[in-house]
């Protein structure tokens, strides 16, 4: 199957494109990312802003509400968070969570105040009869999730309060479009969260559930022939289901002034060179230029032990290659990524100040200053799982959309301590017997995220009654939507007893194999 070439039935720019939006400030709080994917389940488009964006930010938007996250800080804190002044300017609905509740508390005179007891788990809260319309269709007992320690004790003048606790007085407040409550109902511990955040968008809002893949490809298209003009593009293409919804977005709106550039840098999979130039091949109606850098990123990388340190370096190593196909191929303005929401999230960009840095993405912080192309990043605010659902929307394959997700550096990131190419050879072998083994269970116990890392550890084992000392092998397997958070996959212990068996026999050197049980957080997926 081809993907389609046309693209007449487009909007000519992105202001015909009408979605209904929310804006999301984030004020630092673990759950921020969570309120997003909740509005966005909702069937209305959202970003998170930092909660020092200035209006200019958000106007673009055309936000028909505006959601406050909550956060570690108390609002008496010196230096503690801000309610921006555009939020009540703008004269837009507005919904406080937990410290976006206790900001409106304060912007509009009510009295915030450490509790007595602080709240960290389960509650039920009691909802005044005939409330709110954000309690609309919802029992008048209701169980919930609080996370403070500061509490609202008087709501502010002209706010009614419309839910309370035996320990938060004032668990929910409302007047006229505003509202703000205590606790979190985007967690999945406030069961009928869900609800409470859909009865604002709807009900206070008035927004319209019209954010659908087929929307958003609408829109995307229309701006990136906006942004891109005449210019062409140079796509990095992986073979991976970001990258390749990429490369399909954007042919659809600019054709062949796109120029996809796979490169094989020596950090892939078993086989997955040759795989990713026949998947495309085989579905992509456009020229693929292929390029073997192999050496070139393990000279890179001799030396390098620090993750970041290798992150950056391959990120690096990209673009100089990216470069030198712009010479030969080009001119091209632009450079395409399959840059994703969480790899904005866990670098810390200007996206996102408002945020601790976790690591960083090698397509976001890891890109060199001086790089010579402007970026286009048209699923940079999309999940995983939105990608997956865009890249049906556009006709792509099952072999593509479902392809499990392999980081950006490759295998430097599953090699604790410095690349070699001995145990990338190792770690290959590995990991082809741990996708096989898994793949060959059925689909029942496939999980998001399947693959192994090699540890440099060495073990003392027993083989044939000689002692030896060989390496350890650790198997991760997750399960996920959108890699903001996983927990580890139960696979079948005859499942894990295979894969330690063959490895053990096939991959020599290894004597020792690890299944790791940690879930994200406290652990990420990657173990670098």
């Amino acid at each position: 199957m081809q993907i389609e070439e046309t693209a007449s039935a487009e909007a000519a720019n992105a202001d015909e494109v009408a979605i209904d939006a929310v804006v999301v400030v984030d004020f630092g709080s673990q759950y921020s990312q969570l309120i997003a994917r909740r509005v966005r389940e909702a069937g209305v488009y959202c970003e998170l802003v930092p909660h020092d964006a200035p209006w200019e930010r958000v106007a673009p938007l055309r936000p028909k509400g505006i959601i406050l996250s909550g956060g570690p800080s108390s609002v008496y804190d010196p230096g503690a968070p801000r309610l921006p002044e555009w939020v009540i300017a703008s004269g837009l609905p507005v919904f406080g969570i937990c410290y976006g509740l206790q900001l409106l508390a304060q912007a509009f005179g009510g009295e915030v105040a450490p509790a007595r007891r602080k709240e960290y788990g389960p509650a039920t809260i009691e909802v005044a009869a005939g409330s709110f319309p954000l309690f609309a269709g919802l029992p008048n007992r209701l169980d919930v999730w609080m996370s403070h320690g500061d509490h609202v004790e008087q709501a502010p003048p002209g706010f009614a309060v419309v839910a309370s606790t035996a320990n938060a007085p004032v668990a929910a407040m409302a007047s006229d479009r505003i509202a703000g409550i205590q606790f979190h109902p985007e967690v999945a511990h406030t069961p009928q969260g869900a609800e409470i955040i859909r009865n604002f968008l709807v009900n206070i809002c008035g927004c319209r559930p019209n954010w659908t893949p087929d929307s958003f490809i609408d829109r995307a298209v229309a701006e990136i022939r906006e942004t891109v003009g005449d210019g062409r593009v140079l796509l990095g293409l992986s073979g991976g289901v970001d990258s390749s919804v990429a490369a399909a977005l954007i042919h659809r709106a600019i054709a062949d002034r796109l120029t996809p550039v796979f490169v094989d840098n020596g950090l892939l999979r078993l086989g997955e060179a040759d795989l990713v130039r026949d998947v495309f091949a085989r579905h992509f109606g456009m020229r693929l230029v292929s390029v073997d850098a192999r050496r070139r990123f393990l000279d890179r990388l001799a030396g390098l032990v620090d993750p970041e340190a290798k992150r950056k370096a391959v990120g690096e190593t990209f673009i100089r290659v990216f470069e030198e196909e712009a010479r030969s191929h080009g001119p091209f303005d632009f450079l395409a990524q399959g840059t994703l929401y969480p790899d904005v999230i866990e670098s810390t960009t200007a996206d996102t100040k408002a945020a601790a840095k976790i690591k960083t993405h090698h397509n976001v912080g890891g890109l060199p200053e001086d790089m010579q192309f402007r970026l286009l990043e048209p699923l940079k605010f999309l999940f995983k799982d939105e990608v997956r659902a865009v890249g049906r929307a556009l006709g792509l394959p099952d072999e593509i959309v479902e392809r499990q997700p392999f980081p950006g550096p490759g295998l430097a990131v599953r090699i604790l301590g410095e690349v070699t190419e001995p145990d990338l050879d190792l770690l290959r072998q590995a990991d082809a017997i741990v996708r096989a083994e898994i793949e060959a269970a059925g689909p029942d116990h496939r999980p998001w995220q399947y693959f192994a890392v090699l540890l440099p550890v060495r073990s003392v084992g027993v083989m044939g009654d000689y002692r030896t000392y060989g390496r350890v092998c650790a198997v991760r397997a997750v399960a996920s939507a959108d890699a903001m958070t996983a927990d580890w996959a139960r696979l079948p212990y005859d499942v894990l007893g295979r894969i330690s068996n063959r490895i053990v026999n096939e991959a020599p050197g290894i004597t020792r194999v690890v299944f790791d049980i940690s879930s994200k957080p406290p652990a990420t997926i990657e173990w670098e």
